[in-house]
């Protein structure tokens, strides 16, 4: 009796364990409710889902150093951010650049673009390294302090830092700016109902 009370007392632990190991789900894509970056912890903010006409791209979660309810707070906070996404969709790397680089071309001036290029064109071709985002990858954009925006696919890093929180913030205003790619992802990542 005692072995079925301590094998059962361990299952309980275990399944409780992986219950704890994940803040959040969507479209059945688990998120954990914690990420590491620069040896700060993270928290996830919110899931949203991005579809395209009746497509579903992807689900993307926000990562910060705590949480806010607002895109100019989490543009603002300071310290390293992730926005991971859970590929639903195969994209290939000519519509990912095209939908990044024209997101963030549609918030930054002209001044700003213009001392941005080399960066532009740093990102554009970390993209085509990383090839095709295919159902299922994992997508990470992470801004670490002092070295910029990594990119990972997998877990796998491509390419080398894009240095400039100015970069990451032209990119994440894709996701939180006043002016988002999808106005539904947005309220998903800023946690707002």
């Amino acid at each position: 009796m005692k072995k079925i009370l301590a094998l059962l007392l361990v299952s309980l632990t275990l399944a409780l364990a992986a219950l704890s190991a994940h803040a959040a789900s969507m479209e059945d894509l688990q998120f954990d409710d914690q990420a590491r970056i620069a040896n700060r912890e993270l928290v996830l903010n919110g899931l949203g889902i991005r579809k395209l006409f009746i497509f579903k791209a992807y689900v993307a979660g926000l990562y910060l150093i705590e949480k806010v309810n607002t895109g100019q707070a989490a543009l603002n906070l300071a310290g390293p951010k992730r926005i991971q996404m859970r590929m639903m969709m195969e994209v290939g790397p000519k519509d990912i650049k095209q939908a990044l680089i024209d997101g963030m071309r549609k918030h930054v001036t002209e001044a700003q673009w213009a001392a941005m290029q080399d960066r532009v064109a740093q990102f554009s071709a970390i993209i085509d390294l990383a090839g095709a985002a295919r159902v299922g990858d994992s997508i990470n954009l992470d801004y670490v302090p002092n070295q910029g925006l990594l990119l990972s696919v997998n877990n796998v890093p491509k390419g080398s830092a894009i240095p400039g929180q100015d970069f990451y913030n032209a990119m994440m205003e894709i996701y939180v700016g006043e002016d988002p790619v999808d106005t539904r992802l947005r309220g998903g990542l800023l946690g707002q109902p």
